[in-house]
């Protein structure tokens, strides 16, 4: 006797009729797992590693460098040189500058308070009490100049 594709598929599609009704067997030697382990077995497996924080780190928000107008470099120089001038005391100011991103063009305007230790001009910086250090290139503004 010859069998049949349609008699295959059916002897196939019930071999399992003896158990499809019987309860679900939980083992008592191994733990059951949970829920979130179960599920993480099929996550999808990453290919490309690094790609979701490569798309990431380009979607980062990072400002340009302002260059700054005439005007604004001779009012920061005046101020630069009243700086100096008052040096002994070390004087406490607000200064705002352009910290350049170690990751990607652009970076970010910091805005920080700090008395001033002395004044670099052959490093063209203003060295703070805590030991940071802004570049004269990178200055924004100078403000609170108290002495």
């Amino acid at each position: 006797m010859e069998q049949t594709a349609q008699d295959v598929t059916l002897r196939d599609t019930h071999r399992y009729d003896d158990i499809i009704d019987l309860p679900h067997h939980v083992s008592t030697r191994h733990p059951q797992m949970s829920p979130e382990n179960r599920a993480a077995q099929f996550s999808p497996f990453s290919a490309l590693t690094g790609h979701a924080a490569a798309i990431e780190e380009t979607a980062r928000p990072v400002e340009t460098f302002v260059e700054l107008d005439e005007n604004r470099k001779e009012q920061l120089n005046e101020q630069l040189l009243l700086l100096t001038e008052n040096l002994s005391g070390q004087p406490e100011i607000t200064v705002t500058y352009f910290k350049p991103d170690s990751r990607k063009e652009g970076g970010a305007y910091v805005t920080m308070r700090g008395r001033v230790k002395s004044i670099d001009l052959y490093e063209r910086q203003i060295r703070f009490a805590d030991g940071k250090a802004v570049l004269f290139d990178d200055l924004y503004a100078l403000e609170n100049l108290t002495w």
